[in-house]
């Protein structure tokens, strides 16, 4: 059982001193009878709610895929600058949160969710959690930065990271660049770009292209999201099981 007010809020329907005013109003049913309590205590699972007419669904999990655009931060709330979460109008909870972070200026996939165990799933070292990422480098990264991806950089701070599986996908002498696939099993912080700053080089910019089993949708041009489907979200839970 749960307070009504608790159970609106936490559907995105107000805010809980809006949701008393609205029920005080008379704009409230709880199985089609007017309910003027906010604090009532329903059973989410089997009592239909509705606010003005329109029924409330009771959704206790929620999965999106957003293709992160550059200069939204990764956060839930931030007071100057927009958030992943602004980017998702669909969502039906207000409980949602990005599956770690990618910085401002980094593109690509982002898992937002309130599936709290998977999350922690699929963000723990220990489950050895593929990470891809594509980035353009300037510098000329070389067979032997590979070699050192793969035996485990030492960052300039002195912070060990795990061996990465790193492509050359091309290089240009003359420009002095290159463009390279990069595959990471952890996510500290800055992680990619350190890890090129730590062979002489710098990224200049980053997308992620999947995280476990689940990959971008390249259909969804940076700023747009989609739910994900049964398939994803089974794929997800069974990688980290």
């Amino acid at each position: 059982m749960k307070r009504l007010d608790k159970f609106l809020v936490e559907m995105s329907v107000a805010s809980r001193s809006a949701i008393k005013d609205m029920a005080k109003k008379g704009k409230i049913t709880v199985n089609g009878d007017v309910v003027k309590a906010s604090d009532l205590k329903i059973d989410e699972l089997s009592d239909v709610v509705a606010v003005d007419g329109q029924v409330i669904a009771f959704l206790s999990m929620e999965y999106f895929m957003l293709n992160k655009p550059a200069g939204v931060i990764t956060a839930t709330l931030d007071k100057k600058a927009r958030t992943v979460l602004d980017l998702i109008d669909e969502r039906t909870r207000n409980d949602l949160f990005p599956v770690g972070r990618l910085d401002k200026d980094t593109e690509g996939l982002l898992l937002i969710t309130n599936d709290g165990d998977l999350a922690h799933r699929l963000l723990a070292p220990k489950k050895h959690v593929d990470k891809v990422y594509y980035a353009d480098i300037r510098g000329i990264v070389t067979p032997e930065h590979v070699k050192q991806f793969a035996a485990g950089l030492t960052l300039s701070d002195g912070t060990p990271v795990m061996p990465g599986e790193l492509v050359i996908l091309s290089t240009d002498g003359e420009a002095g660049t290159s463009r390279i696939q990069l595959t990471i099993h952890e996510g500290k912080f800055h992680q990619v770009k350190r890890m090129f700053e730590a062979i002489g080089t710098e990224v200049t910019y980053l997308k992620r292209l999947s995280m476990g089993p689940l990959s971008l949708d390249e259909s969804l041009v940076p700023g747009e999201y989609r739910r994900l489907t049964d398939e994803e979200i089974n794929m997800l839970k069974e990688a980290t099981a």
